[in-house]
């Protein structure tokens, strides 16, 4: 298993990647959690899909999308701000220059190739180690996103604990909650199932 980026500007070179998420996150989000999204021809998307977002995908040996997030520089728009302030503060998000959302992160646990390493699936694991380094390698320090307290129990458990930014409210049937996870190398390390690849571009950014 090994992961990759795609820019927003490299999407059209990688239609079938592409097209492979959209289509899990409509099996995971429309079918298996039941989650009120937009499906059409087995693919869910949003708008968020078109702010030019980075997409981190775990690629299974034969190629194929196992689990995928998004993601998105917390200074312009994001879903945590947009769609769910009322899991925020005061209902607004402080960003900085080096926050990063991650959204849509969900993993086909139903593969094979899913595995398991410390009692969870390796596929999660290693989204959580490709969005922590490249997160690292492009100047941010802290990723934000909106989950559930289910997850968030999860992270827990992998040893990267979310800071909450407000108190858990039910958003639907769904005990939601908004939080900081810290980008370091400290947390990669904690992280990185063994086998983790990454093809990650070696160039890095400075944020202002």
């Amino acid at each position: 298993m090994r992961a990759i980026a795609i820019r927003a500007e490299e999407a059209g070179s990688l239609p079938d990647l592409i097209a492979d998420m959209h289509r899990l996150r409509a099996r995971v989000f429309g079918g298996r959690l039941g989650w009120n999204v937009q499906v059409t021809n087995g693919a869910e998307t949003d708008g968020f899909d078109s702010l030019g977002p980075t997409y981190i995908l775990a690629l299974a040996p034969r190629g194929s999308v196992i689990g995928c997030a998004r993601l998105l520089p917390a200074t312009g728009p994001t879903m945590l701000a947009e769609a769910f302030p009322q899991l925020l503060e005061g209902g607004r998000l402080a960003t900085h220059p080096r926050m990063i959302e991650s959204s849509r992160f969900c993993v086909d646990t139903a593969a094979s190739e899913a595995g398991t390493a410390r009692g969870l699936h390796r596929a999660t694991l290693t989204l959580f180690a490709a969005i922590i380094e490249w997160s690292v390698g492009q100047g941010y320090r802290e990723i934000v996103t909106a989950t559930d307290v289910r997850f968030e129990r999860l992270l827990n458990r992998a040893h990267w604990p979310l800071r909450r930014l407000g108190q858990p409210t039910m958003i639907g049937e769904t005990l939601s909650v908004a939080g900081s996870l810290p980008a370091d190398i400290a947390s990669f390390e904690t992280v990185r199932p063994d086998g983790y690849r990454s093809d990650f571009a070696p160039q890095r950014r400075t944020a202002a």
